[in-house]
């Protein structure tokens, strides 16, 4: 168990209706500079958080680690966590088909497409939950070919005591430069080691930075040479990815984001609630704060609030 929060985070994004305040998300961020160093820290970004999918990059590092040949569109699609439109499912079946493994083996719990533009479209067209769907399949899928290749059990390739996992978790902590603090289990039920923010966004930065050829830059490469493939057509991670070159992006679950540019610029951050409309928001204004200036980071920190239809109010940041 962790130390019960002494102090109230401070207020990261406003929801803001007809002028008036109806609601206010808290949470922790931390920006580094360029060597490293912290330049601004809001809240407790020392306390341990579980990353969640942000942590899906060091995953793809690991399956590299343990020998498995992965590169382009399937190297992304092993650190995403995809729309489930229809280029990521058949590459899903196709890196399945590949390695000899029945999709009936991934451990992925049934689901729709995570995009809810494409789960009305795959519905309409008579799809139900299916592992593949689900936004962590290509990460599952990558999993279970680096346990083929190695001789591992596959029917256990979850636990936490799995040599896969074991060594997951070792890139993880090394990447971060700090242990683990607890160890937990996803959505997807893969694993889940909970790090500091700080620790997240000196990850981050240490794959951009990362030598040619190793694990960690490959898949920093891989991720932003094809970042449809890790999130989808109609994500933030993807528009900031694809417009600002060289940088690298991924969202978790719980409203955590962690981004990286290339000269190791980084950033990190959690909205306490959780709650993904003031993901957006505060990324902007983070990004803002690194200096970086492009049409991309107004659409990505914009949040309109409707009423009737029409625009009456928006979530904005408070820092």
């Amino acid at each position: 168990m962790t130390p019960a929060a002494t102090a109230i985070s401070p207020v990261l994004a406003e929801v803001v209706r007809s002028g008036f305040v109806e609601g206010r998300h808290r949470g922790s961020l931390v920006v580094l500079a360029a060597d490293g160093s912290v330049e601004l820290s809001l809240g407790d970004p020392a306390a341990p958080v579980f990353p969640r999918s942000a942590n899906k990059p060091f995953q793809a590092a690991a399956v590299l680690r343990a020998g498995l040949d992965l590169a382009g569109e399937q190297l992304a699609l092993a650190a995403a966590s995809h729309s489930g439109e229809r280029f990521h499912r058949d590459l899903v079946h196709t890196m399945l088909t590949e390695q000899g493994i029945s999709a009936d083996e991934l451990q992925t719990p049934p689901d729709l497409p995570l995009d809810p533009v494409e789960a009305e479209h795959y519905l309409a067209a008579g799809g139900v939950r299916d592992r593949v769907t689900m936004n962590c399949s290509g990460k599952h899928a990558a999993m279970l070919a680096a346990c083929a290749l190695n001789g591992w059990d596959r029917t256990s390739y979850l636990d936490p005591g799995h040599p896969l996992q074991l060594l997951t978790r070792s890139v993880i902590e090394e990447a971060a430069g700090e242990r683990a603090a607890a160890i937990g289990t996803d959505g997807c039920g893969a694993p889940l080691a909970a790090i500091s923010l700080t620790g997240l966004a000196r990850a981050f930065r240490s794959l951009v930075l990362a030598e040619p050829g190793s694990a960690g830059r490959r898949v920093a490469d891989a991720m932003r040479a094809h970042p449809e493939y890790v999130a989808g057509t109609r994500r933030a991670d993807t528009w900031l990815m694809r417009e600002l070159p060289g940088t690298l992006s991924k969202m978790g679950a719980e409203a955590v984001q962690a981004v990286a540019l290339a000269d190791g610029r980084a950033l990190a951050f959690k909205v306490d609630d959780g709650s993904l409309r003031a993901l957006g928001p505060v990324l902007g204004r983070a990004l803002g704060l690194l200096g970086v200036d492009s049409p991309v980071v107004g659409r990505i920190g914009r949040a309109p609030l409707l009423g009737g239809g029409a625009e009456v109010g928006e979530i904005r940041t408070a820092f």
